[in-house]
């Protein structure tokens, strides 16, 4: 009977509590050894118009009557306007634009002899600024 009243006492002990320090900060200074942008590709698509530029050397008597044709066939303000820039077969196509922007940086840096990589929003120049936490670990 002595034995099981010495297990139900030690069932009954509150676990210790740990308590952590509170945390050690401080901020120092690291080497930037690479800064590379990240980039985001945008592609967009356009209706323009898009003309083929005149070659005055292949204008003969024959194209110049066809093309007066179908000047006065069609309407007179686009056309002639387009004739003295030089263009012909003016026509409506689908263009793709391609854009890129920054949207982030990925910097490599030196501490103490040890390399890191982080990606941050913006270029850090020559240092950048670091945050140092040492806090211990509790025994297991």
């Amino acid at each position: 009977m002595g034995l099981l009243a010495c297990v139900r006492a030690h069932a009954q002990d509150v676990p210790r509590d740990v308590t952590l320090p509170l945390e050690n900060v401080r901020f120092d200074y690291a080497q930037v050894l690479s800064v590379r942008p990240v980039y985001q590709v945008l592609r967009t698509t356009s209706t323009e118009r898009v003309c083929d530029v005149k070659d005055a050397t292949q204008s003969t008597a024959l194209s110049r009557i066809v093309n007066s044709v179908k000047d006065r066939l069609s309407s007179a303000g686009a056309n002639s306007e387009e004739r003295a820039a030089g263009l012909q077969n003016c026509r409506m196509e689908a263009v793709e634009k391609e854009f890129r922007r920054t949207v982030a940086f990925d910097v490599d840096y030196m501490y103490r002899g040890s390399k890191f990589r982080t990606r941050m929003d913006r270029d850090p120049g020559n240092r950048l600024r670091i945050r140092i936490s040492i806090t211990p670990h509790p025994f297991d």
